[in-house]
């Protein structure tokens, strides 16, 4: 008895012994690497903990404010802003056009990698090579710019008619009816545009509408779906560590999404399936003018066709209705600015130049909607993740100070179109004035700022050009034909930021204006 007591307190000695050991040992490793970490950045700016951890980086991740506290930690901290132990984010115009510049050396981080849609095959964006990302980018720009796509704007067209057509049937009062006290439905005003942004580019990227506006429904769950999935993934394609994790071959093997799944993006798989099959199962000689036939006759696989199907279906219209719903409610907010669209709008009518629905070269021909436009995208930039790109061997210089080969630096799209440098001490203001006080080449720079929000040079969005004709039009058409009035000034809307935006419950009362059959 006393050798077996003996055992057991040489071996809980033992124990505590490793335990305190290892603990020790962590403790040093833990306090080297974080001054390691500090040192390597150390002449950036930012929150004390981002010097050595991902702390303060989730914190804001999770928040559901990404935009409003990148914009803080701007105004806070400067241009660039240490965000971790080896990430940059900047609001410096400059230093985000280097970033993506025709011949830049920065290359794509491992944030990229988190962007494919099912885990294993590439699209686009996921792509980190960048010869790769060349070669199937020359692809896939013909369909998007209307090259090979002719029937482009008519297919908006036939969707903005669609939309004017539900909101005057179901909830626009007329005159008349305000008058006998009939009521028409509040509008959710947010949730339509979004199902408007979706039916919109399923038609001009496949000839389909999936019929959201129509039945207006989440009508595969993808709104159910991306609200939930989104919150997820801004953390896990920003956070390194997590990234590695999360894009590793065992976890996709468990976690990655598939055919038959009652959530996240296995619910899409089958339709951008049933979609590219039927395509195919046509043969060479069918000629769809949309864009998936332009990435056939261009040469794309059925596994290429599926991805990028999958990726327009959540960053073409996500994107597009974000910048829709803000400017609406900008407009809608604004009495002088409602007041100056509308009536630009209306003279343009009276005096014939514009057709039904605007054509884009008409559009582009009213100057205060193109104000309105870019002041829209300026305020409120679709996209407000973290792309990060690698700083290239050799390192780099960024506000005078060197920057470290494989530092990570990315834009901050909402501090960066509220840079006052650019557009002055309002940057926080509504303004579209500011766009036509300023000279020609004042104006010019501030619009080459705001493309930024698409990126730029090699890595630049190819849907822009669809963007812009769908934003210059869906004003155009929902102030000519109606009055909007916000039902709950107090509470306008539901909005969180993530790497997208998640916005609802824009509820409005809606008129038909007069004159108006």
């Amino acid at each position: 008895m006393p050798i077996q007591e003996t055992l057991i307190e040489r071996s809980t000695s033992v124990s505590f012994g490793i335990t305190l050991a290892s603990i020790a040992i962590f403790t040093i490793y833990y306090v080297v690497t974080s001054a390691l970490a500090w040192r390597r950045l150390r002449e950036f700016p930012g929150p004390f903990s981002a010097s050595f951890s991902y702390f303060w980086l989730i914190g804001l991740l999770k928040s559901a404010r990404v935009s409003e506290l990148t914009i803080s930690a701007a105004k806070r901290y400067g241009k660039t802003v240490r965000v971790g132990p080896n990430d940059l984010v900047t609001s410096d115009p400059e230093v985000v056009l280097r970033l993506s510049a025709a011949r830049s050396r920065y290359t794509r981080s491992d944030w990229y990698r988190a962007v494919r849609m099912d885990g294993y095959d590439d699209n686009m964006m996921s792509l980190l090579d960048t010869t790769q990302h060349d070669k199937l980018k020359a692809k896939v720009m013909p369909g998007y710019t209307g090259k090979d796509h002719t029937g482009l704007e008519a297919e908006l067209d036939f969707m903005i008619n669609t939309l004017i057509d539900k909101i005057r049937t179901k909830y626009a009062a007329t005159p008349a009816q305000e008058g006998g006290g009939e009521r028409r439905p509040l509008l959710d005003l947010a949730t339509l545009i979004q199902y408007f942004a979706l039916d919109s580019i399923t038609k001009v990227a496949f000839g389909e509408e999936l019929g959201f506006l129509r039945t207006e429904s989440d009508v595969f769950g993808y709104v159910k779906m991306a609200t939930e999935f989104l919150p997820a993934l801004t953390i896990t394609s920003t956070v390194p560590w997590l990234n590695a994790i999360t894009t590793s071959r065992w976890v996709l093997w468990l976690l990655a999404p598939r055919e038959g799944d009652k959530t996240g993006i296995g619910r899409v798989l089958p339709i951008a399936k049933r979609i590219v099959t039927t395509r195919f199962a046509a043969g060479p000689t069918a000629k769809n003018d949309d864009i998936l036939g332009s990435f056939i006759r261009h040469g794309l696989t059925p596994t290429e066709c599926r991805t990028e199907a999958i990726f327009q279906l959540i960053a073409g219209s996500d994107t597009t209705a974000t910048s829709i719903r803000s400017t609406m409610l900008h407009i809608i907010t604004s009495p002088h600015i409602y007041r100056c669209l509308q009536t630009e709008i209306d003279y343009a009518i009276r005096a014939g130049k514009v057709s039904s629905p605007i054509s884009n070269a008409e559009a582009l021909a009213l100057p205060y909607l193109q104000a309105v436009v870019f002041e829209g995208l300026r305020m409120c930039p679709p996209f407000t993740g973290f792309p990060f790109k690698c700083v290239p061997p050799g390192g780099d210089t960024i506000d005078g100070k060197f920057v470290p080969a494989g530092t990570r630096v990315a834009p901050g799209f909402p501090a960066l179109t509220r840079n006052r440098d650019v557009f002055g001490e309002d940057a926080d203001d509504f303004r579209p004035e500011r766009f036509l006080e300023a000279g020609d080449e004042k104006a010019a720079e501030m619009r080459k700022v705001v493309d930024l929000v698409f990126g730029s040079g090699r890595w630049g969005c190819v849907g822009k050009n669809m963007a812009f004709l769908e934003l210059n039009k869906v004003y155009v058409e929902l102030l000519r034909y109606f009055d909007f009035q916000i039902h709950d000034p107090a509470r306008p809307w539901l909005s969180y930021s993530h790497n997208l935006y998640i916005q609802s419950d824009m509820w409005v009362r809606v008129k038909l204006r007069k004159g108006v059959i």
